[in-house]
């Protein structure tokens, strides 16, 4: 898959260096695979969380951020909406 942006993953690590490694570990599974539905991204993912419209939700970190993405499986796309530490999460409107 092509991830847009890897630019606010590298950000949000700075700031959050712990978030480094789980998120470096992120960025290789999804840009390595070509998934074509959810239940692909579920093998590899289990705790991630869909909702409609192609947005994916991940643990990263053992459950301290969260990565919210928008899955584009037509065209081999993963955009990035939101990395959040969990509480910043729990105020985000979904």
């Amino acid at each position: 898959m092509r991830v847009i942006s890897r630019r606010v993953l590298t950000e949000f690590s700075r700031q959050h260096r712990l978030a480094a490694t789980p998120l470096s570990a992120w960025y290789a599974m999804v840009k390595a695979k070509p998934y074509h539905d959810s239940h692909q991204v579920k093998a590899d993912f289990g705790t991630a969380d869909f909702r409609k419209n192609g947005i994916v939700i991940f643990n990263i970190g053992g459950n301290k951020y969260r990565l919210v993405a928008h899955f584009r499986y037509d065209i081999g796309i993963v955009y990035i909406k939101h990395i959040l530490t969990h509480a910043e999460y729990d105020t985000l409107k979904l």
